[in-house]
């Protein structure tokens, strides 16, 4: 049977024929859409991030991890050519509405544009950060982009020059659309929407969290805006301003990064689960089918001589066998003393022993460290929007809320707690410490890694070890001095963690290696691929002295870590 394995996170849609989903199982499948059925399916050699059809539906561009963009004949989803000059991710690749090109949008800071033949046609250089999102423009002989750097930039296709350069205050956005007038819509992490008209730009509040998404339907003058604040927006483009003509909560299971008009009035979303999810905007429904989950392991963690997991599904599991069902995607364990926090896309912290629910915040929650404070248990969670939302464990072993520190300015991806400091990364390339006396900021390095930072790990009294996207293993001291250690990582470390002396330090990556490094030694001592699926979490299980590491496979291996 033909599905998704993990979250789908693009998708597609060719009139009423065909929907085309991108997944973080490196697939992507072809559907027949009056049937919903799956009739094809083909492999990236990484997660598949999104994908587009041309005009006439008769070919496929799919984006992926694995540095390439792919072209595909539709149905049969022959290989038709690799584009494959970029350094690092393709988040975004889009048809040339009338000519045989393809324009990719990389993490690596630059756009390019293909041939069908895979041939570089242009590569754009002027982004100082990862390039997320790109569109051809107006008489399509000029393309837009937008960065991570906070800029939306114009480009000549015929120059490669930069034509304009619109900066959007510094605040990065995801998503940019254009109508065929030439008006440009950009959506902002702030939750705004950006009317670009000529020199002229109207800020729109549309959102209570960052815009993921923006698309538009020339034909049908609409446009769909999507949020981590968990809601769908339906806008009409045809006046002189945006109208807002629907709105709608988005299910759970529901990835707010990806959407496609469809035949009709049908729009589809890509989702957590192994299917896409459907809503009517003429009666205003959404698809009551069930969306069968996932297996995909996102957080695995030791307690009281277990092992628990949870996943993408929301479903935490002891032993193997189901414990609780928490009705989304988590991000993390973090064990307590009576309760083990957990937290995920809908902003929800629980407890994932029990599914209580203990706090709700506004932007979905990626990261969490327990340490202890005058005495009393503490727990840290790191948001999206760069916040870190501080409990302590009250007398009756609940969790209690004491305040809220703003720790970045972008998603906080790791946090970690050492002697008396708190240590944060964040997707900005960041590096933060707090106090833990009285949570007050000691110190900050921007770019201290050089590309996005995934996580981070205590390794006592005052030490810290991080990992990133830049395949460093980067171990701080006290003082905030570094040490950069060269890994042999061919793929974005995503996860870090450490055995109770802070000798032995766990790497793994998207690419299903485990590599430990020894702090005394100063070496690589252990190097494992138990998966080619990647490598979502490490924990040290100390009564086993091994390292577990979780994989969006849905298993769980255990890694000898030698000293």
């Amino acid at each position: 049977m033909i599905e998704h394995r993990s979250p789908i996170s693009g998708i597609a849609a060719f009139r009423d024929r065909y929907i085309a989903t991108a997944g973080y199982d490196n697939q992507v499948v072809l559907w027949d859409q009056p049937t919903r059925r799956a009739v094809n399916r083909v492999l990236h050699d990484h997660l598949a991030n999104q994908c587009s059809f041309n005009a006439d539906g008769s070919l496929l561009v799919t984006s992926s991890s694995d540095y390439t963009a792919r072209l595909w004949t539709v149905p049969d989803l022959r290989l038709r050519a690799v584009l494959n000059d970029q350094d690092d991710d393709v988040e975004m690749s889009v048809f040339h509405p009338a000519r045989e090109l393809v324009a990719t949008a990389s993490r690596d800071h630059k756009l390019r544009v293909y041939d069908f033949d895979g041939n570089l046609v242009r590569r754009f250089v002027g982004h100082t950060a990862d390039v997320i999102s790109v569109e051809w423009a107006g008489d399509s002989e000029e393309l837009i982009t937008s960065s991570d750097d906070g800029t939306v930039k114009r480009w000549s296709l015929a120059t490669g020059e930069q034509l304009q350069d619109i900066d959007l205050g510094g605040v990065e956005t995801d998503t940019v659309a254009i109508d065929r007038d030439g008006t440009l819509y950009a959506g902002n992490d702030d939750g705004e929407i950006i009317v670009i008209t000529g020199d002229q730009k109207t800020v729109l509040p549309a959102h209570a969290s960052g815009v993921k998404r923006l698309v538009l339907d020339n034909a049908r003058q609409l446009m769909v805006s999507l949020s981590y604040d968990r809601t769908m927006v339906l806008w009409n483009t045809a006046g002189e301003s945006l109208q807002r003509v629907d709105g709608a909560d988005i299910p759970d299971d529901v990835w707010p990064r990806s959407c496609a008009f469809a035949a009709g009035s049908t729009l589809v979303f890509g989702t957590f689960g192994s299917t896409y999810r459907t809503y009517d905007y003429g009666t205003r429904k959404w698809q009551l089918d069930e969306v069968p989950p996932t297996p995909g392991v996102n957080a695995v963690s030791g307690y009281n001589g277990n092992v628990l997991t949870v996943g993408d599904a929301g479903v935490v599991w002891r032993d193997g066998a189901e414990l609780t069902r928490l009705g989304s995607l988590c991000n993390f364990l973090t064990p307590m003393s009576s309760l083990v926090a957990t937290g995920g896309q809908l902003g929800k912290l629980m407890d994932a022993l029990t599914g209580q629910l203990v706090h709700q915040h506004s932007s979905p929650l990626n990261c969490g460290a327990a340490f202890t404070r005058d005495g009393v248990e503490h727990l840290i969670v790191g948001a999206y929007t760069g916040e870190g939302l501080v409990f302590r464990l009250g007398d009756g072993g609940n969790l209690e809320h004491v305040t809220t520190i703003q720790l970045h300015a972008n998603a906080v991806k790791g946090v970690a707690v050492s002697g008396d400091l708190i240590m944060s990364v964040c997707a900005d390339t960041s590096v933060a410490w707090h106090s833990v006396a009285d949570f007050a900021r000691v110190h900050e390095i921007d770019h201290a890694h050089d590309r996005i930072a995934n996580g981070c790990v205590g390794l006592g009294h005052g030490h810290f070890a991080s990992v990133g996207r830049d395949l460093k293993l980067r171990l701080w001291a006290p003082d905030f001095a570094v040490r950069v250690v060269d890994t042999t990582h061919p793929n974005s470390i995503k996860c870090v963690a450490a055995d109770p002396t802070g000798r032995l330090i766990a790497t793994g990556s998207y690419h299903g290696h485990v590599k430990v490094y020894d702090r005394e030694l100063g070496k690589w001592v252990a190097d494992d691929r138990p998966t080619t699926s990647g490598i979502s979490s490490l924990c040290h299980l100390p009564e086993r002295q091994v390292f577990l590491a979780g994989s969006y496979d849905g298993r769980v291996y255990e890694v000898q870590g030698t000293a």
